[in-house]
């Protein structure tokens, strides 16, 4: 089952299971994502900013709506760029930060591949990653939590295409994004599919990302998705069950969520409050008082819906705040 960049609804809707409805879903409200942006608004009804993204509105005769960027027009791209700074990273680019963070961690350089061309084209390391003088074990690799911030289709979580070119990998072993290496090294290491599967999950499980728009969030959690496909196809010569797959998109839905990465709310969600005052003749006067966090900023102060996500480690859902300030202390 191999698709090229545009992933269609349609298609996922067809499997049945709930996969898209899954990938939709908005754990934070318990409905479903939001638009987060008025790019759709001259469609009418359920495309403006608030309103949530559901299957009818881009399935169908509504099909084709959503694209990645490489394939929206010119025009439409500079839009983007212009109001939300919506600028994506070539695979390139994406490949040499991600190298230079394995190169501190490795202790040695060329870990997962070796760049020529002046960094714009790879091959993939020979061999296995791990090698028996490295520090860090392959568990500790696959274990240890990485997130893309702010994170548009998730390139530097997984590689399936080039989001500036277009360019599709096919070929796993050439895909660089910090979940790609996670999974190569569960290929390496792991040989029973039970724990292949095992491991794929807690890899899955500890690679994050979050996003204000909510097309971008789906096309990315649609990216994450297609790339559990390839690499169980590769692997195992098959195709993966649907009840795995629906198991794989709850993670995805839970480790890319929507939110103002600034606020740690959902995007837009703080409010002025406006309070009446009736004196005793019955005159009405109004008072406003801004959103604190806002005013202030003060980041534990919003007034907005604070996003919410899983701590996998505790299997319990938690404040995202919370989980990401954790983190940022354990450094």
């Amino acid at each position: 089952m191999t698709y090229g960049v545009d992933i269609q609804e349609d298609v996922m809707l067809s499997w049945g299971h709930e996969i898209l409805e899954i990938l939709l879903s908005d754990h934070t409200t318990g409905e479903h994502i939001m638009w987060a942006t008025d790019d759709y608004a001259e469609r009418g009804d359920g495309y403006t900013f608030y309103d949530q993204i559901t299957t009818e509105k881009i399935c169908g005769e509504n099909g084709h709506i959503i694209v990645p960027r490489v394939l929206k027009n010119k025009e439409h791209q500079k839009t983007r760029a212009r109001k939300m700074a919506e600028v994506f990273t070539p695979s390139w680019l994406c490949n040499q930060m991600l190298n230079d963070v394995d190169e501190r961690l490795f202790g040695r350089k060329d870990v997962f591949n070796i760049c020529s061309n002046q960094g714009k084209e790879w091959q993939p390391t020979e061999g296995c990653v791990f090698k028996e003088k490295d520090t860090i074990t392959w568990k500790e690799y696959v274990t240890k939590t990485v997130m893309e911030i702010t994170c548009g289709e998730a390139p530097f979580i997984v590689s399936r295409y080039d989001t500036v070119t277009g360019r599709f990998f096919e070929d796993i072993s050439q895909r660089v994004g910090f979940l790609d290496r996670k999974l190569r090294v569960v290929n390496e290491n792991v040989k029973a599919k039970e724990d292949w599967i095992h491991w794929v999950k807690i890899a899955y499980k500890c690679s994050f990302g979050y996003e204000w728009q909510g097309d971008n969030l789906l096309l990315a959690r649609q990216n994450l998705l297609m790339t559990f496909f390839d690499y169980y196809e590769t692997v195992w010569s098959e195709q993966p069950s649907m009840e795995l797959v629906a198991e794989m998109a709850e993670i995805i839905s839970w480790n890319v969520w929507q939110m103002d990465g600034l606020k740690y709310v959902l995007p837009n969600s703080c409010k002025t409050i406006v309070h009446e005052h009736a004196d005793i003749f019955g005159n009405i006067t109004c008072t406003e008082t801004p959103c604190e966090g806002c005013k202030k900023d003060l980041k534990h102060k919003h007034n907005g819906i604070y996003a919410k996500m899983m701590d996998w480690s505790k299997n319990e859902v938690v404040d995202a705040i919370t989980f990401l300030n954790q983190k940022e202390n354990d450094k």
